[in-house]
């Protein structure tokens, strides 16, 4: 079959995406480099649409006629696990599969910060991670969940859209629930949850007003809850929150989140300085005192000077991070400026950093084991031709 000759090429590859559309051959993405797989013939509309039959079980090749796309997570023995969206585009089919790459989900493996186990220790309130699509929010909240796993004993559940990363108890007694496979919705396996007795919800997408409400509520009656959301900053995650309801509601939705938000982690992937593995970069913004009243009052635009005074107590900016990172000679100066939210004030700040060159580690910096190509540096050998530049990208959403 095209779909599990494709899907071993990107694994061998040590690739994140693979697709196939109609017309053309396969493609994959490595350290967020797209490339067409040489020597592929184009994909055709038929073999395509018999692909199907062997990536879905009856009821999701039901549900996919009926609403033209699906999300879903498929495990292949010998092979590995993914994350696959179907949808139609031009009348045809299109697959696009992401690799759920088997990894350490440690967070000092991962490159992230001791405030990722300061929210996961917390009994209450909200706890949501932020950044563009392929930014590795799954697979940090997955570290969350099983530093959790290891270090207390909890009840956890999660409602994901797919199942990704799969969690044997350890300490804690977990439920993963599958929307479309065990409850209809976020929401519906949300207020379901309130029932179970739990201590942590993960909520794997806050995307509509009536999850955000749910969530809140759980946080409110003395709940941890995790979640994702899609926001450029973590300032800006309050107001994309706020807005998924009606205008007469903002003030109320701004208090119940000003009273329970624990903290916001935003999140990019970025190449490392040998290009050969990824590093996140992080915006970090804490549920203080001052944080929670300009949320209630409604002064989003403050919260950016707040994060940047609060060192002290756990905050950073995306740009603060940057520096630091250039700094430590993790990565170039080009690949912080491509990243940074303030581009004028960042540049003064950089002027006065002895940067690194891309290739020349003098620290001795080693990528992070879970947002690296275990293959070493391929990043100059990628089959085919190449199809656009390096973009932010990551293992997993």
């Amino acid at each position: 079959m095209r779909i599990i000759s494709a899907l071993r090429t990107m694994m061998a590859q040590q690739a994140s995406d693979v697709h196939l559309t109609v017309g053309a051959p396969p493609a994959i993405r490595v350290h967020g480099r797209l490339a067409v797989l040489p020597d592929e013939p184009p994909c055709q509309s038929e073999e395509l649409e018999q692909e199907l039959e062997t990536l879905l079980d009856a009821r999701q090749l039901d549900l996919f006629r009926k609403t033209l796309e699906l999300d879903f997570a498929l495990d292949l023995e010998g092979i590995g696990r993914f994350r696959g969206n179907i949808a139609r585009e031009r009348g045809q089919v299109s697959i696009s599969m992401r690799a759920i790459k088997v990894m350490d989900l440690d967070i000092n493996a991962l490159g992230l910060p001791d405030i990722c186990r300061s929210l996961s220790d917390k009994q209450i309130g909200l706890v949501v991670l932020t950044g563009p699509t392929g930014s590795g929010k799954s697979t940090t909240l997955a570290a969350m969940i099983e530093y959790i796993n290891h270090t207390s004993r909890r009840r956890l559940i999660t409602l994901e859209d797919p199942i990704e990363y799969l969690f044997a108890n350890k300490n804690c007694v977990i439920t993963q629930r599958e929307v479309g496979e065990d409850t209809y919705s976020f929401e519906a396996g949300l207020v379901h949850a309130l029932r179970q007795d739990p201590d942590v919800i993960m909520v794997g997408e806050m995307r509509d007003a009536a999850t955000v409400e749910t969530a809140l509520r759980a946080a409110e009656t003395g709940h941890l809850v995790l979640s994702t959301a899609h926001a450029p900053g973590a300032p800006e995650s309050v107001e994309r929150i706020v807005d998924l309801f009606p205008s007469h509601q903002y003030s109320q939705v701004r208090s119940q989140l000003a009273a329970v938000l624990q903290g916001i982690i935003y999140q990019k992937l970025m190449p490392n300085i040998n290009n050969n593995g990824r590093v996140p970069g992080l915006e970090v913004m804490l549920g203080n005192y001052a944080v929670k009243n300009l949320i209630r009052e409604g002064k989003g635009h403050q919260l950016y000077s707040t994060m940047l005074m609060s060192g002290g107590v756990g905050m950073q900016t995306m740009d603060q991070h940057l520096l630091e990172l250039v700094k430590k000679g993790v990565i170039t100066k080009e690949i912080a400026t491509e990243n940074c939210q303030r581009p004028e004030e960042f540049e003064k700040e950089l002027r006065g950093v002895a940067g690194p060159v891309a290739g020349d580690d003098g620290n001795g910096f080693k990528s992070p084991s879970g947002f690296q190509n275990p293959g070493g540096n391929q990043s100059n050998g990628l089959p085919g031709r190449e199809l656009g530049a390096e973009r932010t990208s990551a293992f997993s959403r």
